[in-house]
């Protein structure tokens, strides 16, 4: 970058961070035509994130300045000014509605042009001009880790050349159906044979974008399940209702002397049972006797014992207590033989399972009936039949051992063929050996076709046999013996309902010909709602390469979300998907299936199962991600910064410290590779903002680090010098981050300590080491453990903005929470703060008698308090009673109390801050969420408070 001169991004001064969360929190309940709908993958970010960012990241920032020789000719308001259109186009980009809408991504593509020929005429007479500097071409993107291709996407709607590139078969196969293939067709007619002549009149169908490959997914998908029922019929017939069966239960009368299509079959495994009397019984393991728990449509199994042999009833109506746990005793594999009652242990069912002894048993059946579900009670020949099949092949590749997200080798299920019953491996089998054919018939349709260019012939082929493969592990995903039955919604749940395999012991088959969840048919309509909203006109290309060693990122902008550390293990999940893609696509998409599994032993997971231990594991992931994040910090364009996600499953509090593993070694391999950190932004990219117990914190967020490459320098400072760098500049960051500059969003508390790493970590960074006073390099562990120290001093109370009286409840509630204390020690605390325990409880915060002491919980302060009428009120009144309005009130009435006392607002909001912090050190979950709503309320209880209009304004409350 010598002599270059390269402005700052947006990225790295400010974002509208509400909006963009808003979008991407939002996006998680939207499916249909949603890009994830395509193929599941682990961890995808949300396409309004993945867009704001890649936007932010290439636009320059209005009020930017170098420091060697260049300014923008702006002054303060008209920087914001601009700053704030570049805000509105982010506003309008990443919602939903907008995502293919051609004016706002227009008005993006504009703003990154133009940001683009102003840093090429600033370098114009830079040696590099030519090569680094066109204005006439937007430099190209890729993303090293691309995983389920939310990030090259979005790269490629901004107007950009996408590349993305990864390790994982299964993830470079997405990324192509996602940016690779769709361009190559878009605007065709499709080609496929319709089941019947549609006659239009004067209608013209137009095939705009990629609709014209999704309809031929389409057809062609019907074509599949055609000629796939043809072979597999008999394995699927429908449930006779017998006269006898009707005569039995009233309600099954309507459909007596009537076959029904089976939607699914309700399976339980079982084992010998343990008691010595009947040991050669095969008993159940069932979870759940409920079938149905939509209310006034309640459905059960109720057992019929009768000696050693059992039978289940199918009951209509409120299921007893006991039902909801079925022969299940306890949390895991804990049950009750279901004859005599003898407890059957996990240990058991372990060893059975191991010595190949854990069977299967039908207990009921679910039919289509005209009104919805029928429940229907088991038949020996419906299970004579699904035992029937004869296999000729099944996927034998072992399940990886890894006890922390692989739970079925525990049992005896140990490769991907045992998770299926025979009828599923049959009928995957069946769809996964018609693909060679299907290659065939497009090919012949297509050569036969004026539409398909013929160079393009084989490769629009491919295309839908890439496509309908999806939709044969799409009906994998909902077709294993994992897949438990939904009582409340009356469907299958998906294999992957987590990120993991867990043991399942009643289990739901269902029907692949019939019309409800895990039909075949209705994996093909989810990739078309897909493929029709596919948007990217600029071609992509997509490769299986290693972060590590790839030169794909050439002069390229670079935005990726690379593993994190051990959350997630892709390579042994993804064998699930694997197999299955490899039997279809072996011969028509070599070149990724030539193994027989995932390749392995390159993935950057820190995996102590495959690496040996815990220590080698970590060794192996920093060594990994140094070289993978040194790669792309030499290669990627200069003129960007890098933009890297990371989220992590948990931090733990040591000694007053909290710390993550896996972070602290993340940002060790970004440091060493080279990478200077100027930033960090929380962004809403998880499931949810959920917070469990015992002092770990369950993030909603993944931490978007924003990286240059670090100019080379020899210049080191000590830890003192680092200390004093922290006192300077952390106080002005935070500040910033919680809101007290106007116009700034602020940061909720369960992210706070994640974002101010951002500018302490940016001076620890900048040096090419941090001395400690033994002589040795400062560690990254020891950098956060400061940087949280500082964080800790600016929001602690004891920094001198908070009343005597706050300070006594704050030293009080870390002590005892919401609990009882001895008054003794209350006095002496009262005293060392400057304040009595008569004073505190005439101040309405504590209750005090019978030599105890306690404060009051929000919940009990009065609702009709006036701080205009109180002549003591303390910061944590103030706060407390503002906490109180917003959970029983609302957000206005919380506003209304706010405009009554608008001069204690960044003191509430500091105070806020602080005791989050301490409860979630502390592990108090329930208190912390508390704190944490007050301030994610906050920007509508101030506006709430504008409205309302501060009036006569509170004086004479400094204490």
């Amino acid at each position: 970058m010598t002599n270059m001169k390269i402005p700052k991004k947006l990225i790295e001064v400010a974002l509208p961070l509400d909006d963009i969360n808003a979008a991407a929190s939002r996006e998680k309940s939207i499916r249909h035509g949603h890009p994830s709908t395509l193929h599941l993958w682990w961890a995808r970010r949300p396409l309004a994130a993945a867009r704001a960012v890649i936007f932010a990241q290439m636009v320059n920032d209005p009020g930017y300045e170098s420091g060697k020789g260049f300014k923008r000719g702006v002054n303060k308001r008209d920087a914001e000014i601009k700053r704030e259109e570049l805000f509105d186009i982010i506003r309008d980009l990443v919602k939903w509605e907008n995502t293919n809408d051609e004016s706002v991504l227009n008005r993006a593509k504009r703003a990154i042009e133009e940001s683009w020929q102003e840093t090429c005429e600033l370098n114009k007479n830079h040696p590099e001009a030519s090569t680094l500097f066109n204005p006439n071409v937007l430099p190209g993107f890729h993303d090293p880790f691309a995983g389920g291709g939310a990030i090259p996407l979005e790269a490629q709607r901004l107007g950009l050349s996408s590349h993305a590139s990864d390790l994982n078969p299964v993830a470079v196969l997405i990324n192509k159906a996602m940016i690779e293939i769709p361009p190559k067709f878009f605007g065709l007619e499709p080609i496929g044979p319709l089941e019947e002549k549609i006659v239009q009149g004067n209608i013209i169908v137009n095939y705009d974008r990629a609709s014209g490959l999704a309809e031929d997914v389409l057809r062609y998908g019907k074509w599949l399940q055609k000629e796939a029922s043809k072979r597999l019929s008999h394995l699927y017939p429908q449930y006779l209702v017998s006269n006898e069966l009707a005569n039995e239960n009233i309600n099954f009368k309507p459909f007596a002397g009537k076959n029904l299509t089976v939607i699914a079959w309700i399976w339980a495994r079982t084992v010998k049972s343990p008691n010595p009397a009947y040991k050669d019984v095969d008993v159940p393991l069932i979870s759940n006797f409920v079938l149905s728990s939509k209310k006034g449509s309640e459905v059960y199994l109720e057992p019929v014992i009768d000696g050693s042999t059992y039978d289940f009833r199918v009951v209509h109506g409120t299921p007893p207590p006991e039902a909801k746990n079925g022969t299940k005793t306890a949390r895991g594999a804990n049950f009750n033989c279901i004859i005599s009652g003898a407890p059957i242990s996990s240990q058991y069912i372990k060893s059975e399972g191991v010595e190949g002894r854990i069977g299967q048993k039908l207990v009921a059946v679910v039919a289509e009936g005209k009104k919805g579900r029928v429940y229907l009670p088991a038949d020996l020949e419906s299970e004579k039949i699904a035992h029937s099949p004869q296999i000729d092949w099944a996927p034998n590749t072992p399940i990886a051992h890894d006890k922390r997200s692989m739970f079925t080798p525990l049992y005896g299920l140990t490769t991907f063929a045992d998770l299926f019953t025979k009828r599923q491996l049959a009928t995957l089998n069946i769809f996964s050996g018609l693909i060679d054919s299907l290659y065939e018939k497009v090919l012949e349709d297509a050569k036969n076709s004026e539409i398909v260019n013929g160079k393009l012939t084989d490769d629009y082929a491919k295309a839908i046999c890439v496509y309908l493969s999806f939709a044969i592990n799409k009906m994998a995903d909902r077709g294993s013996t994992i897949c438990s039955w939904d009582a409340s919604r009356g469907s299958t749940r998906n294999t992957f309902g987590r990120q993991a395999i867990p043991m399942t012991w009643d289990f739901a088959e269902p029907n692949p010909f019939s019309s409800s969840t895990g039909n075949f048919m209705g994996g093909v309509n989810w990739i078309n709602d897909v493929l029709k909203k596919m948007n990217g006109v600029i071609p992509g290309k997509v490769f299986q390469k290693d972060a590590a060693t790839q030169d794909i990122s050439f002069n390229k902008v670079i935005s990726t979300d690379p593993p994190y550390y051990d959350n997630i293990g892709y390579a042994d999940l993804s064998d699930f998907f694997y197999v299955w893609l490899r039997k279809s696509l072996r011969k028509i998409v070599p070149d990724l299936f030539a193994t027989m599994a995932v390749p392995k032993s390159e993935e950057l997971v820190a995996n102590p199962y495959r690496q040996g231990s815990k220590e080698q594991a970590e060794s192996f992931f920093l060594t990994g991600m140094t070289q993978a994040m040194f790669n792309m910090s030499n290669l990627g364009h200069p003129a960007f910064p890098v933009s890297i996600y990371y989220a992590f499953k948990s931090s733990e509090t040591k000694k007053g410290n909290t710390v993550s593993t896996g972070w602290e070694t993340f940002l060790e391999a970004v440091i060493q590779s080279g990478f200077e950190i100027h930033g960090t932004w929380p962004m809403r990219t998880e499931m949810s903002n959920r917070m469990v117990g015992s002092g770990t914190n369950a993030l909603a967020s993944s931490v978007v680090l924003i990286c240059t490459k670090r100019q080379k320098s020899d210049q080191t400072i000590s830890r003192r010098e680092f200390q004093r760098e922290l006192k300077q500049f952390m106080p002005d960051a935070l500040e910033a981050m919680i809101g007290g500059r106007e116009g700034s969003s602020p940061i909720a508390p369960v992210d706070l300590a994640q974002s101010a790493i951002g500018p302490g970590i940016a001076i620890f960074s900048k040096y090419d080491s941090i001395i400690e006073s033994d002589g040795s390099k400062m560690s990254v562990h020891d950098a956060l453990i400061l940087i949280n120290r500082a964080i800790t001093e600016y929001l602690n109370p004891d920094s001198g903005n908070f009343d005597s009286d706050t300070l006594f409840c704050d030293d009080w509630f870390s002590q005892y929470g919401w609990g009882e204390g001895i008054y003794g020690e209350a006095d002496t605390l009262a005293r060392a703060k400057g304040t009595s325990v008569d004073g505190v409880k005439e101040a309405g915060v504590v209750e005090s008698g019978g030599g105890k002491v306690r404060l009051l919980k929000w919940e009990e302060y009065p609702q009709d308090w006036d701080p205009k009428n109180d002549n003591r009120t303390p910061v944590w009144e103030a706060c407390h009673q503002l906490i109180r309005a917003l959970n029983q009130q609302g957000e206005v009435s919380a506003g209304a109390l706010l405009a009554r006392m608008p001069e204690r607002g960044e003191q509430i909001r500091q105070l806020a801050y602080h005791l989050y912090t301490l409860c979630e050190r502390k592990g108090w979950a329930e208190e912390a969420r508390a704190y944490n709503e007050l301030i994610g309320s906050w920007h509508s209880i101030v506006a709430a408070s504008h409205e309302i209009g501060h009036k006569d304004e509170q004086l004479g409350m400094d204490f």
